[in-house]
Parts: structure tokens; C-alpha cells; sequence
């Protein structure tokens, strides 16, 4: 059986803002910090052998402070970056033009066609981010694995491994530095291959983490 534990970035500037980010980037905020420490101190204990990170700024600084409690190092991977929000990264929710929030809530409400132009479909999105987890297998034998990733890559992954097509209504909460896992096994109860194990547990979090739409 293989384990792999998935963790979406601690808070940054531009969730706090409300600010569309996909491919951009902002740097964590003091409360991001903290949850990045404190789903650490979750994960030292754990056994991780690997922490392979998106190469964005927001998940390399939580990665980084994982990886000091955990004593391992860091590989970067660009498969596992936000969906590419295309002209609509850097703008603020509340500023987009009913055409532009229509484009935005394509990707949310199951749209088999969503697509921001300049942007990337979920599609894309799914393909790359399976790739990543299944690159995983690969590993030695016994590696426990954490991937630091973001909520609409996260999610897209665990949708797919649930069978959900990539476009699926978006009804997973993974907040800042939830903790979700996944494991590859063969069972008599369930489909072989990857199963989810949990999914956004925010359990060692001092604080409720918010999403962006809560604020």
C-alpha cells in the first residue's frame, strides 16, 4: 500500500483579498504561516520520505516549513500549480464583469466546456495533476509521499480519483492547509488502485481557515 498526503497552501495576501491567483502569485500571510507550521507539527510524526511541492511562491514557502519539521528536502514539480486562470489572475472577485463572473463560475458549476480565456480547462488541469500522483508509484517501496498543491488542483485530483469527471459541480471545501490522503491498495471492499482515506481535515488548525468566498 502506498500513502500519499495531499496539503493545499497556507493563507496568502490574495485570499485574504479576495484576488484570483491561479498561476500568479502572493506571498503567505502571518496566519498562513502559522497554519503551515501547525499542519508541520501534524505531519513530523508521519513518516515523510518525500514533499514534492508546486513550483508557485505560496506553496514552496509552506512546503518549506513542512520540510523543516518533517527533514526532508524539497522537490518542485509545475504539475501541481493552480489551474491557469488566464485574464482574469490578479483581479478581484467583486470587480469581475457579469461575463467575466459567468466565465469564473463555469469552472465551479460543472460546465463540461469552462474555460477563462487565456486559461486552462479542468481537463488539462486533471490530466496533469493524475499525472503527478501516479508519478508517485515510482517511488521506493514504502515512501510516504506529501504533495503541496492548491483548492482547485486539490480538488480536481481527489474528484478524479473518486471517478468524478474533471469538470464536476466543485463541492469540495479544502481550506488553507487542509490535510487530505490518499492511498493506493488492493481491497475486497473497494476498487483497486487509489482511494480517498480523508479529505480536508483542518483538525490540527488552531483557527477555522476560511475560503475565499467566506470572507
Amino acid at each position: 500500500m502506498s500513502q500519499v498526503f495531499l496539503v493545499r497552501h497556507g493563507e496568502t495576501e490574495w485570499n485574504v483579498q479576495r484576488r484570483i491567483q491561479g498561476h500568479s502569485d502572493s506571498p503567505l500571510t502571518q496566519s498562513g504561516i502559522d497554519q503551515a507550521k501547525q499542519v508541520a507539527a501534524r505531519l513530523k510524526n508521519e513518516g515523510i520520505t518525500h514533499i514534492i511541492a508546486s513550483d508557485l511562491g505560496r506553496t514552496q514557502q509552506t512546503a518549506k516549513l513542512i520540510a523543516e519539521a518533517c527533514g526532508c528536502e524539497i522537490i518542485a514539480d509545475p504539475r501541481l500549480r493552480e489551474l491557469n486562470m488566464g485574464v482574469l489572475e490578479k483581479r478581484q472577485i467583486h470587480t469581475l464583469t457579469a461575463e467575466e463572473e459567468g466565465w469564473r463560475k463555469s469552472l465551479l458549476n460543472g460546465a463540461e466546456d469552462g474555460r477563462i480565456p487565456e486559461g486552462e480547462s479542468l481537463a488539462e488541469l486533471e490530466s496533469r495533476m493524475r499525472a503527478a500522483l501516479e508519478s508517485t508509484l515510482d517511488l521506493p517501496e514504502g515512501s510516504k509521499v506529501l504533495l503541496v498543491s492548491h483548492g482547485i488542483a486539490l480538488g480536481c485530483l481527489i474528484g478524479s480519483v473518486l471517478g468524478l469527471p474533471a469538470y464536476a459541480e466543485r463541492r469540495l471545501r479544502l481550506r488553507n492547509c487542509s490535510l487530505s490522503v490518499l492511498e493506493y491498495q488492493e481491497s475486497p471492499w473497494l476498487a483497486d488502485g487509489w482511494v480517498v482515506e480523508t479529505a480536508g481535515d483542518t483538525t490540527h488548525l488552531s483557527l477555522p481557515a476560511l475560503d475565499e468566498v467566506q470572507r
